[in-house]
């Protein structure tokens, strides 16, 4: 018999890893901010058009505008948590479902622990 497990997923921090996940973060920021710019623009082609329903409008793209913002604060926290994090170090990447099997005389405490997938700049090291 098969069962699904949760399998977590570790990257071991190298400079390239942590090289990766900077640039990554710096995108996401990017994208975030032509978001607010381009919600900006939609504001006042939406006010030009529409001048009876203006405080709505603002208080609708305020609401998304401040969204954004948090996510670019929390951008900026990563950013310098990563800075800080050590070489080698171990940083949970994503969890995944596995396919166990299950057979008859099988340890279930053994079954039942976490598994571990470790990798180090994209290649598998350890499986846990």
């Amino acid at each position: 018999m098969q069962i699904i497990q949760k399998v977590v997923v570790k990257q071991i921090v190298t400079e390239a890893s942590k090289q990766t996940l900077y640039t990554r973060f710096l995108n996401r920021k990017q994208d975030l901010q032509k978001e607010i710019e381009q919600l900006r623009f939609q504001m006042k082609q939406m006010e030009k058009t529409k001048k009876a329903q203006t405080s709505l409008l603002y208080t609708q793209f305020e609401k998304e505008r401040s969204s954004r913002l948090e996510k670019i604060e929390v951008i900026d926290f990563q950013i310098e948590q990563l800075n800080k994090l050590a070489l080698g170090s171990e940083l949970v990447e994503s969890e995944m479902d596995a396919l166990i099997e299950v057979r008859v005389g099988d340890n279930w405490h053994q079954l039942k622990k976490k598994k571990e997938i470790v990798i180090k700049d994209g290649i598998v090291v350890e499986i846990r």
